[in-house]
């Protein structure tokens, strides 16, 4: 039976700017792949409620999870909640067990549990809340979709609340081998390997060191066996 699928949208003018580095989407792909989720597309989209909808739509029907990171935070332009909402058809207000979670945060932090903050605790009608035990501001899920913050600490630990509630498959193995020659001289090895072992992903990342061109032969599969059989393959033919 094939793994499930999901697809990663990362939300946020800061990232297209240049001016913050996405670490989000290397941290998830890890993730999903020791708990057997195919992560099969990630795009990465400007803070527009009409991107945000069309994307959030599109993904939620093509593929079995979506993830999401940024904009829920109590700034103006955190609009993400106010989106999926409209994505699904459903009410967005505060939420009173969301805001318990803050106030009991806020007061313990000698803070104000003020109008900004309170925009934190706005979830969609029939969403499940994802616990943050960072800074306690939950993400939630509605449907397909899970919503999480974009500090990247704040992501981690949402990851880690989310994946034990989803049914994983196979975990996605993965071995490499250097090969100290030019991808033109090894392309016809790997074209000839990888149509024998199509169940298998075989790729081919290029470097240069000291003048010298080489590449990282890595396959990935779920079967053990099969990922062996390949690099011994790749091994002999490439005469290793």
């Amino acid at each position: 039976m094939a793994n499930p699928t999901a697809a990663m949208l990362v939300i946020g003018d800061e990232i297209l700017s240049g001016r913050t580095r996405d670490s989000n989407m290397h941290f998830l792909a890890g993730e999903l792949t020791k708990h057997g989720i195919d992560l099969k597309e990630a795009r990465v989209i400007s803070d527009d409620e009409a991107a945000i909808i069309a994307a959030v739509t599109s993904l939620s029907d093509q593929f079995d999870h979506v993830f999401t990171s940024g904009g829920i935070g109590p700034t103006h332009d955190d609009i993400t909640a106010d989106c999926i909402s409209k994505a699904f058809g459903v009410h967005l207000d505060v939420r009173a067990d969301a805001r318990a979670l803050l106030q009991a945060h806020y007061d313990k932090s000698g803070l104000e549990l003020n109008a900004a903050r309170l925009r934190m605790a706005r979830i969609p009608d029939g969403a499940t809340l994802i616990d943050n035990p960072v800074s306690t501001a939950p993400g939630f899920t509605l449907r397909n979709v899970h919503v999480m913050a974009g500090v990247p600490t704040v992501f981690q630990a949402m990851v880690a609340s989310v994946l034990p509630t989803l049914t994983g498959g196979a975990p996605l193995l993965s071995q490499t081998l250097r090969v100290d020659r030019g991808e033109g001289d090894i392309a016809p090895i790997l074209t000839a390997v990888a149509e024998g072992f199509e169940d298998l992903s075989i790729g081919c990342y290029p470097f240069q060191r000291n003048g010298a061109f080489g590449a990282n032969v890595v396959v990935r599969g779920s079967d053990g066996a099969r990922v062996d059989a390949a690099i011994t393959r790749l091994a002999r033919d490439l005469d290793l």
